[in-house]
């Protein structure tokens, strides 16, 4: 399945249906009068959050979504049945971004989310509301009301417990190959992740979901290589992995550009629990990586894993430290909920402003 996380779409919500015009024609009956019903409402636009899905790609070949219009309304003062809602089914973690200024307009985080998006129109009203003592055969009748219309932008953002970031090349794909079922390529050569990668870490009776997004560049911020097309997946997760190359030319200078890039994304990446993790220590000696490790030190880091997503050398010691982070992390959005009044909206999210590529 290709993964796919932002595509355009066409929504319109169902027409109410037009009221009748009819008149009782019924034996002994002299004076029948104007009997015509109203016309049924139109169709909603529902957007739901279901399980199971984590890309876009359906909304590829299915771009225009249209609720059904409402039925006219009938004699005997019968109403037109209603037009069938229209739900649209997105993967959790879906934004609705609007096309003409980029404002965010619904975000789905949890499964079975729903939010009606565009209302149907109302039907329109039948000759038998139209009757007054002075107007006693009325022939008008109301056509319905239209329904809404917009173009949108779908926007994916990934949920997962725990981001994968890091240069090009430090060893993201094969990490990620070692800790969970994954099949993500590894190539020696820069960018050979070129979608991020979801799995399902298993460590000491626990589960979690890992993320993997391509690899950073300097400049990634502001759209140089693809990296910034893929920050938004690392938003919500709670903790951060920072994969560094040990056999590197600078290894001090690929933490600072990837802690830079953090930095001037925004939506606090920075601010983010991290593990610092010294990788490929199968291709240096104990020596060396203690040289490393320490020249990280100097620089400001304060907890560096040393280890090998090649032969999992020192990978359980660094899954060890971060399930008290990940369950700090819980513990402060439970919190967070327990102390909104039901009253009042979430707390907004700060948004970054969003074109799409």
């Amino acid at each position: 399945m290709h993964f796919l996380d932002q595509a355009k779409i066409y929504i319109r919500s169902g027409a109410g249906g037009p009221g009748a015009v009819s008149f009782r024609r019924e034996k002994y009956v002299e004076y029948g009068g104007p009997d015509g019903g109203y016309g049924g409402k139109g169709g909603d636009i529902i957007f739901e959050a279901v399980a199971g899905l984590n890309t876009l790609i359906d909304f590829r070949y299915a771009q225009h979504f249209k609720a059904q219009r409402g039925m006219p309304g009938m004699g005997k003062n019968r109403y037109g049945a209603g037009g069938d809602d229209l739900v649209v089914k997105v993967p959790v973690g879906t934004q609705v971004i609007s096309d003409e200024d980029g404002e965010i307009l619904a975000d789905f985080t949890k499964v079975g989310q729903r939010q009606v998006f565009l209302r149907g129109g109302d039907g329109g009203r039948g000759n038998m509301s139209y009757k007054t003592s002075t107007n006693r055969a009325p022939r008008q009748h109301g056509t319905g009301w239209p329904g809404a219309e917009m173009w949108v932008w779908l926007r994916l953002k990934l949920l997962a417990d725990v981001g994968l970031v890091g240069l090009p090349n430090a060893g993201k794909s094969t990490f990620i190959n070692q800790v969970t079922n994954t099949k993500a390529k590894v190539g020696a050569y820069p960018f050979t992740t070129l979608r991020p990668q979801l799995g399902v870490v298993s460590h000491r009776d626990r589960e979690f979901v890992l993320a993997d997004i391509p690899g950073l560049i300097e400049g990634a911020a502001e759209g140089v290589g693809i990296g910034d097309r893929f920050l938004g997946h690392i938003e919500r997760c709670r903790v951060l992995i920072h994969l560094i190359d040990a056999t590197g030319d600078d290894p001090v200078k690929a933490w600072e550009i990837v802690q830079g890039e953090l930095e001037a994304y925004g939506a606090d990446l920075e601010d983010k629990p991290q593990v610092v993790a010294l990788n490929k220590g199968d291709l240096l000696g104990q020596e060396l990586m203690d040289d490393v490790a320490a020249q990280l030190r100097d620089a400001g880091v304060e907890t560096i894993f040393t280890i090998s997503g090649a032969t999992g050398q020192g990978v359980s010691e660094m899954m060890d430290a971060l399930l008290p982070l990940i369950d700090a992390g819980h513990d402060a959005v439970e919190a967070l909920g327990d102390g909104m009044d039901p009253d009042d909206d979430a707390p907004a999210e700060e948004v970054k402003p969003w074109s799409p590529i």
